[in-house]
């Protein structure tokens, strides 16, 4: 597929399967959010009890009393993002059920996706935890290495810290675009999960500057989109809470910062759920068009289309692998764009 195909046919996959594919982003943007708003009203929590406190100086005991809490909401935040994390991951991989089946022309609700993938769950929990690694390796390693450096070197180190951070980010990119595919594998193919880690890496051999791109664009149009809405929703927001309680005490100050932060977040949710959609979409078209490249798919498919068997079922699954062919869009084939 050719750069503006893949884009288009992200966008024509979420147009025409909505119940599908924002759904289940909704679904995972709602999980994340209430997770996010628990810790929000805790963060504010601690920070109206720090205000209350600033006054006066804090003995032992207040300042352990605090300590606690603070402690607790740093270890929630790492623990949400992490299980936010997993929970993409999942989604991401169930959601390339309804793009494969749109290289069809061929709609998917939403409990027919469901089904199509629920024997697939366990393996995408499963690589979903794997892939958290690959962030973590690198930043644990630059985190351990750093500390080791500055005790040593003092700030002089960080000559040393700066360049080596640059190569961890570098190599989780790295790493980021070669297992991209992967979940798209466990689904589609059916693979467990080190067989779909090899299975993407494989593919994407010879690839990685192209899915880079295509990666880069996907995620410059959502973050643009996103900003553009939330930037004034943030200012928005400011003026209500300026407006509305200008003399207000510190605890209605507080209720009134919560309740529009909420508001602010799930409208944010509803952008974040329209852009993971179509991030994911992205992703799976990648899948295919590497298939398509490396193992001739658009051979069969071609074929699935003039026959129309398995109507009910996922294009891609039950093929067999490594056979030459090259992606040529026959008649039918693609994405509709009416």
């Amino acid at each position: 597929m050719l750069f503006g195909e893949v884009l288009d046919g992200a966008f024509q996959t979420v147009r025409r399967n909505p119940a599908a594919m924002l759904g289940s982003s909704l679904l995972g943007q709602c999980v994340s959010l209430l997770l996010a708003a628990t810790l929000i009203a805790g963060t504010l929590d601690l920070l109206t009890r720090l205000e209350l406190a600033s006054g006066s100086r804090l003995d032992r005991d207040e300042t352990t009393a605090l300590l606690g809490p603070a402690l607790g909401l740093f270890a929630g935040g790492l623990g949400v993002s992490l299980l936010t994390a997993i929970l993409m991951s999942i989604l991401s991989g169930v959601m390339a059920v309804p793009v494969s089946r749109s290289s069809l022309n061929r709609r998917t609700g939403f409990k027919q996706m469901w089904v199509l993938v629920r024997h697939r769950l366990l393996a995408l929990t499963g690589l979903s935890l794997l892939m958290l690694l690959v962030p973590l390796v690198p930043l644990g390693l630059l985190f351990v290495m750093a500390v080791a450096i500055l005790t040593g070197m003092g700030p002089a180190g960080l000559l040393i810290v700066l360049p080596l951070g640059l190569g961890a980010l570098a190599v989780t990119v790295w790493l980021s675009i070669k297992l991209l595919v992967a979940p798209a594998a466990v689904t589609i193919e059916e693979l467990g999960v080190i067989d779909a880690l090899r299975r993407s890496w494989a593919l994407t051999t010879a690839n990685w500057w192209r899915i880079l791109g295509i990666v880069l664009v996907a995620g410059l149009i959502v973050g643009v989109i996103g900003q553009v809405v939330q930037i004034p929703i943030t200012f928005a927001v400011g003026g209500i809470s300026s407006t509305v309680t200008p003399h207000a005490g510190i605890e209605q100050q507080t209720n009134t910062d919560l309740l529009l932060t909420i508001i602010g977040m799930v409208v944010g949710g509803l952008v974040g759920a329209l852009g993971f959609a179509f991030q994911s979409a992205v992703s799976a078209l990648v899948y295919l068009d590497l298939r398509m490249r490396r193992d001739g798919l658009d051979v069969d498919l071609q074929r699935m289309l003039e026959s129309g068997s398995d109507p009910d079922g996922v294009p891609g699954r039950g093929l067999p692998l490594h056979r030459p062919g090259g992606w040529q869009q026959g008649p039918g084939m693609g994405f509709p764009t009416g």
